[in-house]
């Protein structure tokens, strides 16, 4: 394994099962070290294997599911170039041709013959996992196993270099490359991590859809269109959703995902105290075939906190702008982002800015920034109740008519708050309880 995995050109990431499984067989077999290291060091590979199985629910053989795996979720120069070059021939490219020998090398692995190390470990690992039945069918990603296994069953058995070739290209051109080919959301990992700064978010919610947000169709269509042409390569505005709490603002942009993500948009979640990572985001982010939504929910800043000044020279006005390819969603119960004083609405007073509507200006200048503010306003009572109605309709068990919904509806807001959007979902699973 050892002189196969040395000559990769291209599919050499030396931070992988593979290399670790190579070195380790390699050193047992130059006896640098012994039987019992090498069962405990070739286990936790197999362990390693088997967790990777267990995230995409692989069944059969587990050996060829991760060198296939390995091959799509690889970035390097080779992957990432076709990812960018959507529907093009790319096989008379100089790289193409050495993905093509590290491919021919890949195919020899997948058929490599473990028996040997096994008998001389006394261990049967590697065959066992050459026909595997898991214990759940249940994948830690969903959405990431549906791709995944699907690419996987579309690989024929008379396989050769050109055609993985061809498969693979087809894959990267469709889904991309590595974790934004697999999942739909995204977070940082925080300044306390060692990992990759941006990491999936495997729990999203993919079911949510515009059309299960009663009502605001004047406020969807205008994120729709925003989003449409951001999408077909247009010019488009960032955009806020402002208004009050529970009236689907964050559902809305988290259904606009589930919209679009087969058109290539992809959302990353931006906390406000994260603004800081916006430039190395973008770097990392600014090159690759997707459109991205950078999503801040719950923006406000207090009177004190100076990170909205970041934020504004960040969307228009500093030397880095925003490449086409990033937009900035984010959402607010507050119209203007920044808490005001009354004091502001006066030129002068006391404290040290001698001029206050200087203040207001910098301040409400981030919300001028968002070329587009849609406003979500708290429901009549009327209209919660048909929310409530409508929700309904989508089970069942709640066999209730609908003056009774309303007389649940009206008890319910008496004590769980106002009418809004969430108040009436929270209604929904108290019934369905």
């Amino acid at each position: 394994m050892y002189d196969l995995v040395s000559k990769l050109v291209i599919f050499n990431n030396k931070d992988t099962i593979l290399y670790e499984l190579s070195d380790i067989i390699h050193d047992f077999h130059t006896a640098k070290i012994d039987k019992k290291t090498t069962t405990l060091k070739i286990n936790e590979q197999v362990n390693k294997i088997l967790k990777i199985a267990d995230y995409y629910s692989f069944t059969g053989n587990l050996w060829h599911d991760y060198l296939i795996y390995l091959l799509t979720s690889s970035e390097n120069i080779f992957t990432l170039m076709v990812e960018r070059r959507n529907n093009q021939d790319i096989s008379d490219f100089s790289i193409s041709k050495l993905a093509v020998e590290d491919l021919k090398i890949f195919i020899e692995l997948m058929d490599y013959d473990f028996s040997r190390l096994e008998d001389e470990l006394l261990i049967n690992s590697f065959t066992i996992i050459s026909n595997y039945t898991p214990l759940s069918y249940e994948p830690k990603n969903q959405h990431a196993s549906i791709i995944l296994n699907d690419f996987i069953e579309s690989i024929p058995t008379n396989l050769d270099e050109t055609i993985l070739f061809s498969h693979l290209c087809r894959f990267y051109q469709k889904f991309g490359v590595g974790k934004f080919a697999f999942n739909k959301a995204f977070k940082l990992s925080g300044e306390n991590s060692d990992d990759e700064l941006i990491i999936p978010i495997t729990s999203f919610n993919d079911s949510i859809m515009l059309d299960d947000l009663v009502g605001y169709e004047v406020q969807k269509q205008a994120l729709i269109r925003n989003t449409e042409a951001f999408i077909n390569s247009y010019k488009a505005n960032n955009v806020l959703l402002y208004g009050d709490a529970g009236t689907g603002k964050s559902s809305s942009i988290k259904a606009i995902l589930n919209r679009y993500y087969n058109r290539g948009l992809r959302i990353i979640e931006v906390y406000k105290h994260e603004t800081k990572y916006l430039s190395e985001l973008i770097s990392e982010i600014k090159d690759r075939n997707y459109f991205f939504i950078i999503y801040m929910d719950d923006l406000s800043f207090e009177e004190s906190e100076s990170e909205y000044k970041y934020l504004k020279a960040l969307i228009e006005g500093g030397l880095e702008v925003l490449p086409d390819n990033i937009l900035i969603y984010a959402t607010s119960n507050r119209r203007h982002l920044i808490k005001e004083t009354w004091n502001e609405r006066t030129d002068m007073s006391a404290s040290e800015d001698m001029y206050h509507s200087d203040t207001v200006r910098e301040k409400l200048s981030l919300v001028d920034r968002f070329g587009i503010s849609i406003g979500y306003y708290k429901p009549t009572f009327n209209e919660y109740v048909d929310i409530v109605i409508s929700l309904s309709r989508k089970f069942n068990s709640i066999k209730l008519s609908d003056d009774e919904l309303k007389d649940e509806a009206k008890k319910w807001i008496v004590n769980h708050g106002s009418p809004s959007g969430r108040t009436a979902e929270q209604l929904i699973y108290y019934l369905l309880g």
